[in-house]
């Protein structure tokens, strides 16, 4: 009797195989596309640059870009993946007419990127009603994450310059909707720039809050409702003034940076004005105190302004800077919420840190490079990105439930996108048969159906 040796079994490999597909589970997003209604108004938005007599509808041609960014991939060339499954994503352009495609919009001179815009904004505000408990503004609340991010260049782009950390690149500016603990966050605007741009410069948050704003519905692009969140990089005068000026009401917690004259009244808060910090269970936060600066350090701020800070005993190893004190790390942020505990407030501005698992998904989403050469093009690309973020998040919103619903790009792609299946025929109708053994075969099905009682766009 012979016995095999070896850790895994030997097979015969045939690349004759027939009616066979890959990434069968990205079918959830094919399906999240229709039933938002996203390639219609996208095909809508980009009919102008569509020539006579053109086979592809440069709509779809963007939407195939956004699929296989969602699916993995990094640079245009990857819609090849789409291109050999027509059955499940039906006829995709060449490589020759993709990139023409991106050279006419990038030659619009930012028609295009507002068609796209505008475009996105209409689906989202259909997304979150067709989400209903499950949308981000099911409390009557909407928070808006705005946070830089660096993205590297390995060749000569334009606009690529030396970053704040040594490095070479490019240096956007974004903005998410942070969907809360049961779920995850969906990008809103993307601001391409240079490598050497400042972390704190006003006017790039002040645009790139208004681009945020623009993709919201309406009765959320002004109010109190809408809270604009940032860490100190947007703790300037005049973004801060932005955010409070009459007639736009926003709500805001900004990130502040702990100056000399902040440090001082620090030392003089007395022991009996410190409040212990609480965490998201309610629980107090060991280690962890906030109180709220008065007086003339507000001076010059707007008006309705409160300054909270924090002292927190670091983590064993961390090195203390200059604006500690006591042996305590100091963090201080600014607010115009009133009549709501400083604690509790503390605690909601320490949630933007979720931002930082929104860009994580976005370097693993075609954010790791930015793959074209021009300025125009990546503008153009990164509304691709944004695009594959977008489903990336309104898929589990609408079809996905407990856990699922926080699965990241990779996890979606390792355990839903990546499954295979076989293409039948039967009754004049195909079927896309997953195969029964994968474990994850029973939240894919389960997902389609949920889509499946969703009503149809129009």
């Amino acid at each position: 009797m012979k016995h095999s040796i070896g850790s895994y079994p030997r097979v015969r490999v045939q690349g004759d195989g027939r009616q066979v597909v890959s990434q069968a589970g990205a079918v959830l997003l094919v399906e999240t596309v229709r039933k938002t209604g996203l390639d219609q108004v996208i095909s809508a938005a980009l009919a102008p640059w569509r020539k006579p007599r053109a086979v592809h509808d440069p709509g779809k041609i963007l939407l195939d870009l956004a699929l296989a960014v969602a699916l993995g991939g990094d640079c245009l060339a990857d819609v090849a993946m789409l291109r050999a499954e027509p059955a499940v994503f039906g006829p995709v352009a060449s490589d020759p007419t993709v990139s023409r495609l991106i050279d006419a919009l990038a030659a619009s001179g930012g028609k295009a990127l507002r068609a796209i815009r505008s475009a996105r904004s209409e689906v989202r505000g259909r997304v979150w009603s067709l989400a209903g408990e499950n949308a981000p503004d099911t409390d009557g609340q909407v928070t808006v994450d705005l946070d830089g991010v660096l993205v590297i260049a390995h060749s000569d782009k334009q606009d690529a310059a030396a970053t704040w950390k040594k490095t070479y690149g490019h240096h956007p500016l974004t903005a998410f909707v942070d969907h809360g603990p049961g779920g995850t966050g969906e990008p809103v605007a993307a601001l391409l720039r240079p490598g050497n741009a400042g972390s704190n410069t006003a006017a790039d948050h002040i645009t790139t809050a208004q681009l945020a704003l623009a993709q919201l519905p309406k009765r959320y692009r002004r109010g109190r409702q809408t809270l604009i969140r940032t860490d100190s990089a947007g703790g300037t005068h005049d973004f801060v003034s932005w955010l409070a000026r009459r007639g736009r009401w926003l709500s805001y917690s900004v990130g502040m940076t702990v100056t000399e004259v902040i440090h001082e009244h620090v030392l003089k808060v007395p022991a009996p004005a410190w409040t212990a910090a609480v965490e998201t269970s309610g629980d107090v936060r060991d280690g962890a105190w906030v109180a709220e600066l008065t007086g003339k350090l507000l001076d010059g701020w707007p008006k309705g302004m409160r300054l909270i800070v924090r002292k927190e005993r670091p983590h064993p190893g961390a090195q203390l800077r200059i604006t500690d004190a006591d042996g305590m790390r100091i963090t201080c942020f600014a607010t115009n919420t009133p009549d709501r505990p400083i604690a509790e407030l503390e605690l909601r501005h320490r949630l933007r840190a979720r931002a930082e698992d929104r860009i994580r998904a976005a370097r693993a989403t075609g954010l790791r490079n930015l793959p074209l050469h021009t300025t125009a093009q990546n503008k153009v690309w990164l509304e691709i990105v944004q695009i594959a973020l977008d489903l990336l998040a309104w898929m589990p919103m609408l079809a996905l439930t407990g856990t699922a619903r926080l699965w990241e790009p990779r996890r979606l792609r390792l355990r839903l996108f990546t499954a295979a299946g076989q293409l039948v025929t039967s009754g004049r109708r195909r079927i896309l048969r997953l195969a029964r053994h994968w474990p994850f075969t029973g939240h894919i099905t389960a997902a389609l159906d949920r889509l499946a009682l969703l009503p149809n766009p129009g």
